[in-house]
């Protein structure tokens, strides 16, 4: 007898060893999923209901934890899933249903595709997406393209190195910035993304909270809205992405970039942004928004009302924001987070990035806005072959 522990951090690991064994690829990954360790966290439940789950997981053999008004719920999934058809819960736990199904569903099909204006993008292999600030006021890059052309061919190099969207900003959100008026803003950005879309260097996203803003650069050819506020700061700007069938990358943040420190207070900052990111996106898809969901990536927003520790927990649970369904856009370049784990000041955190988009790959996340194309395209080539979903 020969007995192997295989590596449980993965699905990947008890989806080749069935393979080895002549499963075919796609129950062999649904089986590697369903034995999994799932572990969800379950608030606002009532008395009964919390009675009745742990009857439940006595019967099934999951383990649950519980308290007023709360449960913790773990065990492998194919345990937990009958949870989520009302032929087979109890009565008592009909409401738990629908929300674990979709956790489920996440958990066992993630996006494949992302829709943005004109076309799709593929998320199977790691998407970067190259910076180009034209602001004089960047946390790091500031003032370094001081004219269109030279943020075009800024463009050209980060699409060489490998980049597949760009990213054109034109306000500043670094912690304490000061907002741009719209014809400024617009002067800034039009201009390069008509030359980045007159060069045909791929899809260009508009960093922008302004709906008039994000209007312009459509005109001018962009594909995708990213908003730092997630169409909190201007309600037209719902209208606009939904009108133009853009792309969206809705990110959490709370407050302002003038206000957004003073609001860094968390309990538990995955599942705080996780329910405030759900929140959003709901509103944007659901309740008078009407973006497609397919349109819709969600960015949990390092740095932005968050402390070195909360950023260090929320890329280690980074899975909780995966888990609501969405693809995950990672912005981690450069951030202070990252000089706090290294002690490189802030034109020296490349390297750090690099590992820490790895990290956040393994974990899920599937876009990746940095300032050093090249460096990240290697790390995440290593991490991605580390991965082979079927």
């Amino acid at each position: 007898m020969n007995v192997t522990a295989l590596a449980a951090h993965t699905p990947e690991a008890v989806r080749a060893a069935l393979a080895a064994r002549g499963w075919e690829a796609q129950p062999a990954w649904f089986a590697a999923i369903g034995i999994q360790t799932f572990v969800v966290l379950i608030e606002d439940i009532t008395e009964p209901e919390r009675e009745a789950l742990v009857h439940w997981g006595a019967k099934s053999g999951t383990d649950v934890l519980t308290g007023d008004g709360w449960a913790l719920m773990a065990g492998a999934a194919s345990r937990i899933a009958p949870l989520a058809r009302y032929d087979r819960a109890p009565a008592e736990l009909a409401r738990l249903g629908p929300a674990l199904g979709r956790l489920l569903a996440a958990r066992a099909e993630p996006s494949r595709t992302w829709t943005i204006r004109g076309g799709e993008v593929s998320l199977d292999k790691p998407v970067i997406i190259g910076i180009i600030n034209v602001t004089p006021d960047s946390f790091s890059d500031g003032g370094h393209l001081p004219s269109a052309d030279a943020a075009i061919e800024h463009g050209a190099r980060l699409a060489a190195d490998g980049a597949r969207l760009l990213d054109v900003g034109g306000e500043s959100t670094r912690p304490g910035a000061a907002p741009v008026p719209v014809q400024e803003e617009i002067a800034r950005v039009v201009p390069v993304i008509a030359g980045l879309k007159q060069r045909d260097l791929g899809p260009i996203s508009v960093d922008t909270r302004k709906a008039e803003v994000a209007r312009a650069a459509l005109d001018a050819g962009a594909a995708v809205i990213n908003d730092v506020s997630g169409l909190r700061f201007d309600a037209e700007l719902t209208v606009v992405a939904r009108e133009a069938q853009a792309g969206v990358i809705l990110m959490h943040m709370r407050g302002t970039p003038a206000t957004m420190d003073d609001l860094a207070k968390y309990d538990h900052v995955a599942a705080e942004v996780a329910a405030e990111l759900a929140a959003t996106a709901e509103q944007a898809e659901r309740a008078g928004g009407g973006i497609a969901r397919e349109r819709i990536v969600l960015d949990p927003g390092f740095g932005f009302a968050k402390t070195a520790t909360h950023n260090f927990r929320l890329l280690d649970e980074l899975a909780t924001i995966v888990a609501l369904g969405y693809p995950v856009a990672v912005g981690l370049s450069r951030k202070r987070f990252l000089g706090a784990a290294t002690g490189r000041p802030v034109g020296d955190r490349d390297r750090a990035t690099a590992v820490a988009c790895a990290l956040a790959w393994e974990r899920g996340a599937r876009l990746f806005r940095v300032h050093d194309v090249a460096l990240t395209r290697e790390a995440l080539a290593l991490a991605s072959a580390t991965t082979n979903p079927p």
